[in-house]
């Protein structure tokens, strides 16, 4: 099912099926709340901020109030790198923050899972799922919600950039190596950096290099982002 929403969200055409797509991503993985907010750095004292939600109206005005971020300590976590957080009511009492997470639970923000993607073209993703209800306590189940949290924000990302940030702004297509297309396709086929290096006759360290190296072009913070990026753009197949 979710497959499907990750196809979907990427061939959206305006803010209201983008909207429409991250709603039912999050509905779909049991949540309430959804909140996709593009970040556009205009230069280092003006930012501008799009935010696609389904907020409550009693809400929202508070909740898009990006003054809040400076305060709010999954925002603070998520600006600093892009490492999913999971979140409840002691993430907020930890970083003495408690008014904060009684304010928004009133509204049925208790529990969620956040994260950010940062770009080095001064363009920011941040994407968090919302409840009233307890998160799973079973491990696994929190751990699948959260990679499929990641996996869909690569895509929704890419919409997001397509609808919301000027043209001149959006990277242009990078220009990857043979090798690390190479890397890459092998990389998506399931082999690990040895595997790779074994079957191009490069040692493990030089299959490191390239898959890195092809992260970096593509703008992307892990081998499995850069695999998905490099597909969509039809630089492997």
């Amino acid at each position: 099912m979710l497959s499907g929403t990750f196809q979907d969200i990427l061939e959206v055409q305006s803010r209201e099926e983008f909207r429409e797509g991250i709603v039912r991503f999050a509905n779909e993985l049991e949540f309430d709340y959804v909140s996709a907010m593009t970040v556009v750095d205009h230069s280092l004292t003006h930012s501008e901020f799009i935010n696609v939600d389904n907020t409550p109206q009693a809400f929202a005005d508070v909740f898009r109030d990006h003054s809040m971020g400076r305060k709010d300590p999954v925002m603070q976590h998520c600006k600093a790198g892009s490492l999913p957080i999971v979140w409840d009511q002691a993430t907020y009492v930890a970083r003495g923050s408690a008014d904060l997470w009684e304010q928004q639970a009133a509204f049925g923000y208790r529990n969620g899972i956040a994260l950010a993607l940062h770009f080095p073209e001064g363009r920011h993703f941040f994407i968090g799922i919302d409840r009233r209800a307890s998160l799973p306590r079973d491990a696994n189940a929190l751990t699948r919600i959260v990679a499929d949290l990641q996996l869909f924000a690569v895509h929704a990302q890419d919409a997001a950039s397509r609808l919301f940030v000027p043209a001149d702004m959006r990277p242009e297509r990078p220009n990857l190596t043979r090798r690390e297309l190479e890397a890459l396709s092998w990389t998506m086929e399931g082999k690990t950096a040895w595997e790779v290096g074994a079957i191009l006759g490069i040692s493990e360290r030089t299959a490191v290099l390239h898959i890195q190296n092809a992260m970096h072009k593509l703008g992307t913070h892990n081998k499995h982002q850069a695999v998905l990026k490099a597909l969509r753009l039809g630089l492997i197949h």
